[in-house]
């Protein structure tokens, strides 16, 4: 051993018996010859689903719906669609992501016609409201708008109204535009047509509405690199199912939508149910690849890939909404359930990477957003919260068939963060310069250090944790980007 080396190895860190989150292990600088822009963070979901960057949006109901979907797959990660709610409604949502060429999540207010808007706060920062059937965009058709203008001028009686009593038709063609035209001919159709907004249709369905402002908005957006496109042409989208016999129903109807890979969604992936669902799945649709999880130990991990899964799903009770490790005393710390299951899937196979990234309260994220004390937040909530568990996802929790339902979740909130198109090619490149001190150009050179030896670690203590972060100021200004 060279009297120059310090810190200690990741088998070594990892085999103390702490169960280490990310806030509590620190990695030590290395060697740097090359640029930051020469690192390359590109890996796989799964077998068959290469990404450009590690970046997967996790299937929760205020999490990923098609516009994040859609968002994700443009900026070369992927989007996980959730399956909180019936098999026609997820295969339209997986429809309707992969018809998003340009995945610009509007920041017009969407409400139902039975609305009553009381407050300028419906708008957003946007000039319009629209008004589907469902007051979300995941909805075959447009029924109308209201514009901030025609409200601000209506009296108070009017106001009350319903707001399908007095909202503007958008049926004539002059507001609807193909799914797939370019954006810079859409901006040309705003122009020439004096129009506030424009709706993307394909087969005669509401596939987006793009307003002036959301076009200008989107310019100064960094430019996203290659994205997530899949065999037909469109982009890649994952989705969860369960694991039961109704379950099967629902993959066929994702498979007809399109969908490119299947999360099997459960808190503890290592059960009998999930074994036999990984075999249907893989002798049914041995072309689809299939995620198996959350697992957080070694043997739960061997186990599924025994059963032929093409990817694993990591983590129990870590989110921040989670509350399994709290009521049911079972999980892991996530650094150390990372490195175990990595450590058995690397003997399988060559490892891809991928992150589940906290993209709550993203524009793209599905809710309205509200205003709480002067902010502007957007509901979050755990899947394992009992307000989610009415919706269905307590069978991810082995609970459907329960009498007692036990929440291993909560609801909250989180703040506006803006689009996940501005926020995550920043993120990603934060995430090169730190590849850029370990001295990794890319995800398979960090993998190689790290079984090498060559990367080391060190366990942080409370006092260092602090340390590293903003300390001994009075206030500060806090800006990422």
């Amino acid at each position: 051993m060279s009297r120059f080396e310090d810190g200690f190895p990741a088998d070594k860190l990892f085999a103390q018996g702490y169960s280490y989150t990310y806030d509590d292990v620190i990695f030590l600088p290395h060697y740097i010859d090359f640029s930051t822009d020469a690192v390359s963070l590109s890996t796989r979901l799964s077998r068959r689903v290469p990404l450009s960057i590690p970046c997967v949006s996790s299937p929760m109901d205020t999490v990923s719906e098609s516009h994040m979907a859609a968002a994700m797959a443009a900026l070369g990660g992927i989007g996980i669609v959730h399956y909180n709610c019936d098999i026609a409604a997820q295969a339209s949502i997986i429809r309707q992501a992969k018809s998003l060429k340009h995945p610009i999540a509007s920041d017009a207010g969407v409400k139902f016609p039975e609305y009553e808007i009381s407050s300028l706060d419906a708008f957003g920062p946007s000039s319009f409201v629209f008004v589907t059937q469902t007051g979300t965009m995941t909805t075959p058709k447009l029924l109308g708008y209201v514009t901030k203008s025609q409200w601000k001028k209506m009296n108070y009686e009017q106001r009350e109204m319903k707001i399908y009593d007095y909202m503007k038709s958008c049926d004539s063609s002059d507001y609807c535009v193909p799914w797939d035209i370019d954006l810079e001919k859409i901006e040309s159709v705003l122009e020439d047509k004096q129009k506030g907004f424009v709706v993307l249709e394909r087969n005669g369905e509401t596939v987006n509405v793009v307003t002036k402002d959301d076009i200008e908005r989107v310019k100064g957006y960094p430019k996203s690199g290659p994205g997530t496109v899949g065999p037909d042409g469109e982009w890649m989208v994952g989705a969860a199912i369960g694991t039961r016999e109704s379950d099967k129903e629902r993959l066929e109807h994702l498979v007809n939508a399109g969908v490119n890979a299947v999360v099997l969604d459960s808190s503890q992936g290592n059960s009998i149910y999930q074994l036999e669902m990984i075999k249907y799945v893989k002798n049914t649709y041995p072309e689809l690849d299939v995620i198996g999880g959350n697992v957080v130990t070694m043997y739960q991990a061997q186990n599924l890939i025994q059963a032929g899964v093409d990817g694993l799903r990591v983590g129990m009770g870590s989110g921040s909404i989670c509350t399994t490790q709290e009521v049911c005393a079972v999980g892991r710390g996530q650094a150390t359930a990372v490195y175990k299951v990595c450590s058995i899937a690397a003997q399988s196979r060559d490892s891809g990477h991928s992150g589940w990234c906290f993209l709550a309260g993203s524009t793209e994220a599905p809710g309205a957003y509200e205003y709480k004390n002067g902010k502007r937040i957007k509901k979050y909530r755990g899947m394992g919260s009992l307000e989610a568990m009415t919706k269905g996802s307590d069978q991810r929790y082995l609970g459907d068939k329960t009498k007692l339902k036990i929440a291993q979740g909560v609801v909250g909130a989180v703040a506006d963060k803006g689009s996940v198109l501005k926020l995550i090619p920043y993120t990603m490149h934060a995430v090169k310069q730190g590849f850029q001190d370990l001295g990794a150009s890319s995800l398979q050179s960090a993998h190689d250090l790290l079984r090498s030896n060559i990367l080391r670690l060190e366990a942080r203590t409370g006092a260092a944790q602090v340390e590293g972060g903003v300390h001994g100021l009075v206030s500060y200004e806090k800006k990422s980007f």
